[in-house]
């Protein structure tokens, strides 16, 4: 089937490893991709920009058009999140995901999903009914796939291609959680 026949999904991509699985699963299953980078939440500034280079390079070695969002808004998601830090992946997806959907609209695109669908330590059923809401309120299927599958394959493919691979989600608590050391229980 010719690309110009294929449904078009807008997948929305946090990073290079992530987007490793999804891109190849959804083209041999007959869909022309096109990504979109959309991280408001990443911190910091450098952490965005080794994520977005680390996603250049990945799209150039599978020839894999990206839109860049150029809107780096860390305020917005900060005040998304300011004093609900505790249900913040909520307020994460859902301003990732409305914005993919929007664009998805914009752009004629027959479905869009998300690259964070591949972590095993995301939220799928939240991830999963927050894309159908935006789907319904942009008139864009959401395209849901349990990409976890692959999950241990994008640390292997990222390696090979040597693209930087993040230690954490991408927010400054999700940076914290991994850093910060523990306390022992007789501390």
């Amino acid at each position: 089937m010719k690309e110009s026949q294929m449904p078009r999904v807008l997948l929305h991509i946090c990073c290079g490893p992530c987007a490793s699985y999804p891109v190849p699963w959804l083209r041999e299953h007959g869909y022309a991709v096109m990504g979109y980078f959309y991280n408001p939440n990443i911190h910091p500034f450098t952490e965005y920009q080794k994520r977005r280079e680390g996603l250049q390079s990945y799209a150039d070695q599978v020839e894999l058009k990206v839109i860049y969002d150029e809107l780096y808004d860390p305020q917005n998601y900060f005040q998304q999140v300011a004093f609900r830090e505790n249900i913040r992946c909520r307020f994460c997806y859902q301003m990732r995901l409305d914005r993919a959907a929007h664009i998805a609209r914009r752009g004629n695109f027959d479905f869009f999903t998300t690259t964070l669908l591949v972590s095993k330590y995301q939220k799928h059923d939240l991830i999963r009914r927050i894309g159908e809401d935006m789907g319904e309120k942009y008139g864009v299927p959401f395209l849901y796939h349990d990409f976890r599958e692959g999950f241990a394959e994008t640390r292997i493919r990222s390696q090979e291609m040597g693209l930087y691979r993040q230690q954490y989600c991408g927010c400054l608590y999700s940076e914290m959680e991994r850093y910060t050391p523990r306390r022992s229980q007789g501390s």
